[in-house]
């Protein structure tokens, strides 16, 4: 592997690391990263993929006591029990639509202009909630992830999967749907969190399974340095904004959507940045 090809290589797993758990769209930031380095193809859409697994072992490891004490008492422990159907609930309606609709998904929306227009779509459904919660507030009735019905759950899921669009963001969709169904912003947070697990595993095996055709022992470092460094932003990430979500609100993401969105936007018209699509 040449230094150019590792330097984008660390650059994508940098940025998918530190957008993967923010608000603002892993995958559109990759979309267009991978633009403006000319890192694009077919075997960069799997490298895409594969490089979430890579922040989803971040929070494996961040949660490494909590994931261990579930499967230890899967078998047993009816709290336990509750917190794995929970997971497999939220995760079911993305899973799902994703097996159904994910070429179409593919071939029409993952293009910079469209994921600008999702990240301003995007934006302003952040600020409606968040001046919503001002005010109207919703009552919280769920404070942590433990004291979660199926209902919630699933109605988390519901919101994650919004995010089979790229620009969305799964996690911005799955906090934002956490929020309305009355869950407090550290359990949105959290329940996010642990719901990347099987989405961000499932999506990796898959992607590699169908483009095994495509890969070769050759393409190894350029995923072990994108993985690798993913793995370390999204580390610093998650743990950034679990002492964030304490004190502050995504109003800030919102804006920063609504302004990234509209700069894609006009360097596209204006030609000051030639876009791949």
């Amino acid at each position: 592997m040449d230094i150019v090809l590792a330097l984008k290589a660390l650059i994508m797993g940098l940025v998918e690391g530190f957008t993967e758990f923010l608000p603002i769209s892993s995958t559109g930031h990759l979309i267009l990263a991978g633009s403006l380095l000319d890192f694009t193809g077919a075997k960069v859409k799997v490298f895409e993929i594969v490089i979430q697994g890579g922040a989803m072992l971040a929070v494996i490891w961040e949660y490494r006591r909590k994931i261990g004490e579930v499967l230890a008492g899967i078998t047993h422990d009816p709290k336990a029990q509750r917190f794995a159907l929970n997971i497999l609930v939220g995760f079911v309606p993305a899973g799902v639509l994703a097996l159904l609709f994910n070429k179409s998904i593919t071939a029409l929306l993952f293009h910079p202009v469209p994921v600008a227009l999702a990240f301003i779509i995007g934006g302003f459904i952040i600020l409606w909630v968040e001046r919503r919660a001002r005010i109207n507030p919703v009552t919280v009735r769920v404070q942590s992830v433990d004291d979660m019905s199926i209902g919630d759950a699933l109605k988390v899921g519901c919101a994650q999967a919004f995010a089979l669009i790229p620009g969305t963001s799964r996690s911005g969709a799955t906090i934002i749907g956490g929020l309305l169904a009355g869950l407090s912003r550290k359990a949105a947070t959290e329940f996010s969190f642990f719901l990347a697990i099987p989405t961000l595993l499932s999506a990796t095996f898959y992607s590699l399974w169908k483009e095994r055709a495509l890969l070769s022992l050759a393409d190894l470092p350029m995923f072990t340095v994108g993985t690798v460094s993913a793995f370390i932003s999204a580390f610093l990430c998650v743990r950034w904004l679990l002492r964030y979500v304490s004190t502050h609100g995504f109003t800030f993401f919102a804006w920063y959507r609504i302004v990234f969105g509209l700069v894609v936007l006009l360097t596209a018209y204006t030609g000051i940045v030639t876009w791949h699509v």
